[in-house]
């Protein structure tokens, strides 16, 4: 969605309102006390009421926006902000751009709507060709690390282990016969793509991320390590290779792809994040790029916006990721 037509739809709060009315009524509303689906609304109220029980529900009861006190529109000018470019928008750039004095706020905002696009790719397995590897993204050190020895490599405080799944499959002929041919040489076609925080590097970890994640009919691709010993239990096939660097655009091309393209676009919007908000990043990042050919992303936010009640707080202030336990988040 243009600036220019996005000024011009949602002018007013009414107009918010409107529009979000109409997407709850397509989706249907779910009564909290006693399960019916069937409503109508109270013009005098601005409400949903059951009609089998009675029960009153107001048009956010129910999503994302439920208990927030800031205005319909001031939600979608974020979702604006954060679906109308290829990068992203930091809470401080939001909060500049929305004229508010307070920060917290507009940081929680954005990380609800991160955690529900999270949510919202977590419905789906990836399938087919599936490529795999870890990932170590810089993060600041937590207070309750940072009195431990220093540590270098992948067990550094200021790493944070990522599982990257990417699907990756051998491009089609052309209507000539050929294949499009790229650059770089990569001659794979990129599907879709998880990112998942992980604990420790331990297999045990691995299986419990991967599964439900990754079809067990797909053949899974990897470097040989011993993270991923026990794939070939688990899928239909698992192929290892021991990877030179040169041979990686050959090889595990998409997976180093998309790595190299999140680090680089956090480290262009944010001067530091914390490894038990990474995954909110993560998501955010995956959403888009799953979504990449999709002509307005605004309009599937919205819309997942209102099928999601708040779940924010189960993994901002949940088990943080560095902590061992934490390995299924």
């Amino acid at each position: 969605m243009k600036l220019i037509e996005f000024i011009n739809t949602f002018n007013t709060e009414e107009d918010c309102n409107k529009y979000f009315k109409g997407i709850r009524d397509e989706q249907g509303v779910t009564c909290k006390k006693c399960g019916c689906r069937e409503h109508y609304w109270k013009s005098d109220k601005e409400c949903y009421q059951c009609k089998k029980c009675g029960f009153r529900m107001s048009l956010k009861s129910g999503t994302i926006f439920e208990s927030s006190k800031l205005s319909l529109r001031t939600w979608f000018i974020a979702i604006h902000l954060i679906t109308s470019t290829k990068h992203t928008v930091s809470a401080s750039e939001l909060q500049r751009q929305l004229g508010m004095k307070r920060y917290q706020p507009v940081w929680e905002m954005l990380h609800k709507i991160r955690t529900m696009m999270g949510m919202r790719d977590d419905e789906y397995t990836l399938s087919g060709d599936v490529e795999v590897d870890e990932a170590f993204f810089s993060t600041e050190c937590h207070a309750e690390r940072k009195s431990e020895a220093k540590k270098r490599g992948s067990g550094s405080q200021y790493k944070t282990k990522v599982m990257v799944m990417v699907e990756s499959e051998e491009s089609q002929p052309t209507e000539n016969g050929g294949k499009k041919k790229r650059t770089d040489g990569i001659t794979k076609k990129v599907g879709r793509l998880k990112m998942k925080v992980m604990g420790d590097l331990k297999p045990e970890t691995a299986d419990k991320i991967i599964k439900g994640r990754v079809s067990q009919n797909s053949i899974v691709y990897s470097d040989a390590t011993k993270t991923h010993k026990n794939f070939g239990e688990i899928f239909k096939k698992f192929v290892s290779y021991v990877i030179e660097p040169k041979a990686i655009n050959k090889v595990l091309p998409w997976v180093h792809i998309a790595i190299s393209n999140a680090k680089s676009l956090f480290t262009d919007t944010y001067h530091g994040m914390k490894g038990e908000f990474l995954q909110s990043y993560l998501d955010e990042f995956c959403y888009k790029f799953n979504r990449r050919y999709v002509e307005d992303i605004f309009v599937n936010v919205v819309r997942s916006c209102a099928l999601y009640e708040n779940g924010f707080s189960h993994r901002l202030y949940g088990t943080k990721p560095y902590e061992k336990k934490a390995v299924a988040a």
